[in-house]
């Protein structure tokens, strides 16, 4: 079940959402990250990201390095959702299709899980404009592997 992010409710959540509530990410932070929904059961996330002038290239457009950050740093939250205490999912490969040229302001991104195996997971993605047209789509590989302690 969906469920909207409320940062009061920080323990209600699965660890890789409460890590992200207590202290974001530096990229995460410089893409304007806003957790806006949830689903523990499917693997999906909705995530705003703030994306303006540090984001664009030399014309003026958002930067496709800056778009596949955004999603890869979507993808992660949704594959995290699916995890067990002590796993991590770093990224074996994604593949990113600008679909329109991306501006300034506000932008939605969606991921989910499509199939969560042993040791691999393969998601979706997909970054809108707050008005929603579609910018641009991606697919991911992640593996599942145990954190290694320090």
């Amino acid at each position: 079940m969906r469920v909207a992010i409320d940062p009061a409710k920080a323990a209600d959540y699965p660890a890789n959402i409460q890590a992200i509530l207590k202290r974001q990410a530096p990229c995460s932070a410089w893409l304007g990250q806003e957790l806006l929904e949830i689903d523990t059961e499917t693997g999906f996330a909705r995530i705003a990201y703030g994306l303006g002038e540090p984001h664009f290239n030399r014309f003026g457009a958002l930067h496709g390095g800056a778009i596949a950050c955004v999603m890869d740093d979507v993808l992660a939250v949704a594959a995290g959702l699916v995890l067990n205490w002590g796993e991590i999912a770093p990224t074996l490969e994604m593949k990113v299709s600008y679909l329109a040229q991306g501006a300034a302001g506000r932008h939605i991104a969606e991921a989910r899980v499509l199939k969560r195996g042993r040791q691999i997971n393969f998601l979706d993605a997909t970054l809108a404009s707050d008005g929603g047209k579609l910018i641009a789509t991606a697919t991911a590989t992640i593996m599942i592997a145990a954190m290694k302690k320090k």
